[in-house]
């Protein structure tokens, strides 16, 4: 198997408030966290890549400069002329935090646009992780490409790992959401999902129910995440069930799910032990929720 994580999706500059009111300037995105997370799990010998299309200005570069110096490969990265990339607001009030996005004409939408090019980045991958928010950015046509493209890369031996990730408000419709989630999902070796997404858009009663609709679409393994309840993998091993650690002194959740499928991937690439994957995905989340932010620095690299 080659030792190449390759993560896709959209990174986005990230405006956060500061103590004294101004904002302080940060990048942040689903698959851009677990990239950043399964850097520092992986041993040395895995090179961890990001895969999106950024414009070739001052901002953009930044983003790069941020990714190379977390140690994330972007050789890869599509540069187009006519796009930036995209940017988030954080607003709070009354201490709950709520999103303002300027992303609608973010280069990452067009990641997909050029075959060639996309081909050419998932080429010698050992595994390729995206979400349902690197789908839902596409325009319809290039959402067929990408599967494609995934597909192929499948069949040239890359393994392909997916978080379905519902964000009903990026896509056209709840409808189209749902359809394009579970069609990708059959072409993944590993689905990742969290339930109360799933119960809220796919109306799943439980975690089982969500493990065989998965399942039954064509996932390889599903890994139902359920926040501190138990997790539940199945896939051609039979069907398992894992309590993760209790943990106290939660501070923020942000990417509790983006950082457990990092710690989860990087166990189960390099032994394909379940239990000790659950359990270093659960661990890793836990320190995380324990600090402020998306990307916290509790591990040592690897």
């Amino acid at each position: 198997m080659s030792l190449k994580f390759l993560a896709v999706g959209e990174c986005m500059v990230e405006m956060a408030p500061t103590a004294d009111g101004t904002y302080a300037m940060g990048f942040a995105g689903d698959t851009l966290n677990t990239a950043w997370y399964a850097r520092k799990c992986l041993p040395a010998n895995w090179s961890v890549g990001y895969y999106t299309a950024v414009g070739r200005d001052q901002v953009s570069e930044e983003m790069l400069g941020f990714l190379k110096g977390s140690g994330i490969d972007t050789a890869s990265v599509h540069k187009r002329d006519d796009r930036t990339v995209g940017l988030y607001m954080i607003q709070l009030k009354d201490g709950e935090r709520s999103f303002a996005y300027w992303r609608s004409h973010s280069a990452a939408r067009c990641l997909a646009s050029d075959r060639a090019h996309l081909d050419s980045a998932l080429a010698g991958t050992g595994l390729a992780y995206f979400s349902g928010i690197t789908l839902a950015i596409l325009p319809a046509a290039d959402r067929v490409v990408f599967l494609d493209a995934l597909r192929a890369a499948r069949g040239r031996g890359a393994r392909i790992a997916f978080d379905p990730n519902l964000r009903p408000r990026l896509w056209e419709n709840a409808e189209t959401m749902r359809a394009c989630v579970t069609q990708a999902a059959g072409l993944c070796d590993l689905v990742m999902p969290s339930f109360d997404d799933e119960m809220t858009h796919f109306g799943d009663s439980t975690p089982e129910v969500s493990v065989d609709r998965y399942l039954a679409a064509g996932a390889g393994m599903v890994v139902v995440k359920n926040g501190p309840a138990d997790v539940i993998c199945a896939g051609r091993e039979g069907r398992q069930s894992f309590q993760p650690e209790p943990v106290t002194g939660i501070v923020d959740t942000t990417a509790a799910g983006d950082s457990f499928n990092a710690g989860f991937l990087a166990e189960y690439l390099t032994s394909g032990d379940i239990a000790a994957s659950v359990g270093a995905g659960a661990r890793l989340a836990g320190r995380v929720i324990c600090n402020r932010g998306a990307l916290v620095d509790c591990l040592e690299p690897a």
